[in-house]
């Protein structure tokens, strides 16, 4: 089959690999209709995510049609269209059982390598590094998605590949980091970053009663979606104190909640984000941790901090004291995306939200390599990018 295979940084191709098999009774193998590159993707391409090793295949956003099932899977067939969560979970342990899906115990093959960097494991990723498993992505025309009988959802007929693709991850990950800033009713709500994942926190955070959205970026057609499609009020931070704009906007008091969904490869005019820049560069620094920053100095006393964007390391200069003497909650983490699947898919049957309002790019997996090229380099108005592997 045909595989996207990370090389390097900045370095991708699509290859011939040997197509997967079934290797448990609990596995299932998808032949994938629809399939997307990511935002996190592109910290395996900048080479920001440690355990990549050459060949790894890229991809954690996928859906497609069952061609094969293990012996221990009874609730697909094959021929059922399903999407896969981007978080591979046993269903069985402590943590599935209590719905915190992302931090299972045992789907993550590699636990000694994530519990030598972080201290314990959490579940395993498709397509992610070997610290998450080292399991093939979804950039394909097959997969093997293990446990197959707990993860994938079957989607309804009535429903288009780019409507429920983003169950996979962005829709999901964009609705629980709304959901951990607590909304009450009337509040105002700062998200930075309006990529996929902060359109859908936008949108997320007014399905959950924000009264207000402030997004924050510089690319001018994020800036446009986040005001047109998601109904933002939108900042531009180049040339401009974030900080300070939305306290005037907030009648000096902040925002309740803040949303960072840029994470590690945050970018910035201040010289603070300038040196992180240069730190990163040289390996003195392994996150540009400017956002995060940003959100904390934002945010009203007593309000909630929440991180969706992906932050890989150790972070220099947090004002863990401005944090500590405001009393902020801080809540993060990989998307427990079983927990949203149905609710989610039901917003999407009702037609409540169009998830496919965020695409800007339909191409094939042969022209993954230059997809990837112009979604790192915000080239061409390029916002969102789904590939057709076989088709």
């Amino acid at each position: 089959m045909k595989a996207l295979c990370w090389n390097g940084t900045h370095n991708v191709s699509v290859e011939n690999v040997p197509d997967p098999e079934i290797l448990n009774p609990r596995d299932a193998i998808i032949k994938i209709s629809t399939t997307a590159i990511c935002g996190s993707d592109l910290h395996l391409y900048d080479g920001y995510i440690p355990s990549m090793k050459k060949g790894d295949i890229l991809g954690h956003e996928f859906m497609g049609e069952v061609v094969e099932v293990g012996k221990g899977v009874d609730n697909l067939q094959k021929g059922d269209r399903v999407v896969v969560p981007f978080t591979i979970a046993c269903g069985h342990c402590f943590f599935c059982q209590r719905e915190m899906w992302s931090l299972c115990d045992n789907s993550n093959p590699n636990a000694w390598l994530a519990e030598s960097l972080y201290g314990q494991s959490a579940a395993g990723l498709f397509g992610y590094s070997h610290i998450y498993g080292g399991y093939a992505g979804g950039q394909a025309q097959y997969v093997r998605v293990p446990f197959a009988d707990i993860g994938p959802i079957k989607v309804p007929d009535n429903l288009t590949d780019e409507q429920a693709l983003f169950l996979s991850d962005i829709f999901p990950t964009g609705y629980m980091a709304a959901e951990n800033c607590q909304i009450q009713p009337g509040d105002t709500v700062a998200v930075w970053g309006c990529g996929p994942v902060g359109q859908f926190a936008i949108q997320s955070a007014y399905m959950l009663g924000a009264e207000r959205v402030i997004a924050i970026d510089r690319v001018p057609e994020r800036l446009q979606m986040a005001r047109e499609q998601s109904k933002a009020e939108v900042i531009n931070y180049e040339g401009q104190d974030v900080v300070e704009l939305l306290k005037q906007a907030t009648g000096g008091r902040g925002p309740d909640a803040c949303i960072d969904s840029v994470g590690l490869e945050a970018h910035g005019t201040s010289p603070g984000a300038i040196l992180d820049t240069v730190k990163q560069k040289v390996h003195l620094g392994t996150d540009r941790p400017h956002v995060l920053r940003q959100a904390i100095q934002a945010c009203r006393k007593g309000g909630t901090v929440s991180l969706p964007g992906v932050y890989g390391g150790y972070l220099d200069k947090i004002p863990m004291g401005a944090a500590f003497g405001k009393g902020l909650t801080f809540k993060m983490g990989q998307t427990h995306v079983h927990r949203y699947l149905k609710p989610l898919l039901k917003r999407i049957e009702s037609g409540e939200i169009d998830p496919s309002f965020v695409i800007t790019h339909r191409m094939t997996l042969d022209e993954a390599p230059h997809a990837y090229d112009i979604f790192k380099h915000k080239e061409d108005n390029c916002i969102k990018v789904i590939l057709k592997p076989n088709g």
